[in-house]
This record gives structure tokens, C-alpha cells and sequence, in this order.
């Protein structure tokens, strides 16, 4: 097991004064056409805490590559994988530093887990996962991708380390389509296979910091037909000693003003630089 150091708020060493602060928002962006990617890349732009994104169900065609030119033109660095136009992808960017892309090589739907590094101008560096998990799929599919691509990120969980260093603090972020075991509302549709899938990023020493920050929280991502909620996208990370999460929400209006079907997710990542 990889072990975790991941502070919350308030866990600070009293040796450690302020530090850097980095803004995290993960988001799926519903395969939107090229006018509403260049909408969706306005909101992102206008967020204090999006200083580096990781987008899911990106387009797989030109409409999905238009996000990524609208994120450029806001100042971002982007690194979009590459479906050969078949398939939806993630994208990952950042305004504060250089991305240098790590090739994860998931033996499984590639272009649905995208890796790089992070290098802030301040010194510091965060390996960067972004997954989109493919949902449980048309009937005579039912569950087949979905199965496979979560067998792959988990053997993909326990390479990181090797793929990135180890000691680098590492974030994972995206829709992963399954729900934490005691969600609530319970959906009796989700099997323990995938209840397991969720797990096994605790299992490997990552945090879900929603959880840290909200331990009795019911805030949900994506609602069904019926209106019943699901928290589907997730944030988790493997800290170091000096970093800290300040904070944790769901940001709700990216789904209530028709920007996309899901909510978007942030954080706030503090390093903490030692006093003399």
C-alpha cells in the first residue's frame, strides 16, 4: 500500500507558515459541441479555483478538440488524449506552470486515463490523473468496457508510483461512474464489483477528499430521470507533508445553467513552506 500523508485544514505543523495555493476542478463536460465548449471554457476561465482542470467525456472529434483550443486562448496548457475520433476523452490543463504529459498506458480504452505533471513556478510538482469510466453501457455491451477499464486503472493505481516518482504527491480526478459503498440514496442497479472499484483507491493510500472535508455529506454530481442524485465524480489524492487541503465543494451551477448535465467538483491544495 502506497502510504498517505494528505493533511486536511487545520493539520498544519507549527513550523510551516503559508505557502502556495493551487485551485483543482475536474469536470464532465457532456461531449458538448463546439459552441458550448467555448462556453464551458468561459466558466472554467472565470473560476478562482480552477487553476488546473481535468475534463471528462470530452468529444472525440473536432468538437472536442475546440475545448481545448477555447482553454489555450484563455492562457491554459492543455493536454487532451487522443481517440482517434471514436471515443470521448479527457483533458487536462493548467494556467499556473507547465504540464509535461506522462503516458499511463492503460491497457484499456487509453484515451479515457490521461497522466502528467504538473511543474509550478514556485518549485513545486503534482502528478495528475484524470479518468473518465465508461457507464455500464447499451444492453447487448451491458457492463463489459465498464468491467475492463476498472481492472486496468486498478493495476494502473499500483504503477503510478513508478510512472511518476515516488514522493510526488499525486491527484486523481474524474467521473468514475460508481458510487461509494453507503451512498445515499442507495441505487440498488450498482453491484459490489463496483462498490470494490471505489475502494481500491483507499486501498491504495489515496484520500477522497470530499469525504475528508464532508464525512456525513449527501451532495451529488448527477441526477437521473427521476431525479435521484449520484455522486459519480470524485477527487483523490496521496499527499506529502506539506500539503494541505483547504477545501472541498461541488460547484452546482455548472450543471443549473445548462453548461453540461453534471456538476463540476474543486479543490484547494496548500504547500506549506517551512519557517527558517
Amino acid at each position: 500500500m502506497i502510504a498517505a500523508n494528505l493533511l486536511p485544514s487545520g493539520q498544519v505543523g507549527s513550523d510551516a507558515v503559508p505557502g502556495t495555493t493551487v485551485g483543482v476542478l475536474t469536470w464532465n463536460v457532456q461531449h458538448a459541441s463546439a459552441a458550448r465548449s467555448a462556453r464551458q471554457a468561459d466558466w472554467i476561465a472565470a473560476q478562482p479555483d480552477a487553476d488546473v482542470v481535468v475534463l471528462t467525456e470530452v468529444a472525440g472529434g473536432r468538437s472536442g478538440d475546440s475545448v481545448a483550443a477555447s482553454l489555450t486562448g484563455h492562457g491554459y496548457r492543455v493536454h487532451l488524449t487522443d481517440s482517434g475520433g471514436k471515443d470521448l476523452r479527457v483533458l487536462l490543463a493548467t494556467r499556473v506552470g507547465d504540464l509535461e504529459a506522462r503516458p499511463l498506458d492503460a491497457a484499456v480504452l487509453p484515451h479515457r486515463a490521461a497522466g502528467a505533471v504538473l511543474h509550478h513556478p514556485e518549485g513545486h510538482q503534482l502528478a495528475l490523473v484524470g479518468l473518465y469510466v465508461p457507464s455500464r453501457g447499451p444492453r447487448n455491451r451491458r457492463n463489459l468496457d465498464k468491467k475492463a477499464f476498472q481492472t486496468a486503472v486498478t493495476t494502473l493505481l499500483e504503477r503510478l508510483p513508478g510512472i511518476f516518482g515516488s514522493g510526488l504527491p499525486m491527484l486523481v480526478a474524474g467521473d468514475l461512474n460508481v458510487l461509494e459503498p453507503g451512498h445515499r440514496p442507495h441505487h440498488a442497479v450498482f453491484g459490489r464489483w463496483e462498490y470494490d472499484f471505489y475502494s481500491s483507491f483507499a486501498a491504495r493510500g489515496f484520500a477522497d477528499l470530499y469525504r475528508m472535508h464532508h464525512p456525513e455529506g449527501t451532495d451529488h454530481s448527477w441526477f437521473g430521470r427521476s431525479g435521484a442524485g449520484y455522486r459519480f465524480d470524485h477527487l483523490f489524492c496521496i499527499g506529502d507533508q506539506r500539503l494541505t487541503v483547504t477545501g472541498c465543494r461541488y460547484l452546482h451551477a455548472a450543471r443549473s445553467t445548462g453548461l453540461s448535465d453534471h456538476s463540476a467538483m474543486s479543490a484547494d491544495l496548500e504547500w506549506d513552506v517551512p519557517s527558517p
